[in-house]
Order: structure tokens, then sequence, then C-alpha cells
């Protein structure tokens, strides 16, 4: 296998998988309510909620790490195309 799908094979993984973690964690917020329960009858809608909230915080760093992943390998794409452009006309 030559470099050039290589790399895009990478980049495309990498932006499925966080476009999966996008999804995930919308699935997870559609269910999370934005009220504060101060009454002790709402304990198991409280519990709901706060377990939510830890999955969602779980996720959060795995989401910025593939960002963060996701434009390196996009910055890699267009340094790379740049520079066969510049090889080209050299």
């Amino acid at each position: 296998m030559t470099f050039v799908p290589l790399m895009w094979s990478v980049w495309g993984v990498l932006v499925v998988l966080t476009a999966a973690l996008f999804v995930y964690r919308g699935n997870l917020q559609k269910d999370e309510e934005d009220q504060i329960f101060l009454d002790d009858s709402f304990e198991h809608e409280k519990a709901a909620q706060s377990a939510i909230i830890a999955k969602v915080n779980k996720i959060q760093p795995l989401l910025r790490l593939a960002m963060w992943l996701v434009g390196i390998a996009s910055a890699f794409v267009v340094v790379y195309y740049c520079y066969d452009v510049y090889n080209q006309f050299k």
C-alpha cells in the first residue's frame, strides 16, 4: 500500500471515531434535564441525572483527544499536499 491511501485511511478512521463519539455524547445528553431537584421525593431522578453527567464527563477527554488527533492529521494532509505541489513546480 502506498503512502497516500494509508494517510487518507488514517484520517478517515479518526474522523469516523470522532463523529461516533459526538453522536454517543449527543445521545447521552438528550436525556439530561436542565432542572435542579430540591425535594427528596425526586432522589431517583437526581441519581439518574448524576449517572448521565458521569458518563458524559468520562467521554469528554476521549472526545478532546480525538479532535486533537483529527486536527493534527488534517494539518499533516495539508502540509503533505503543499509539499507535493512545491516539489512539482521545482
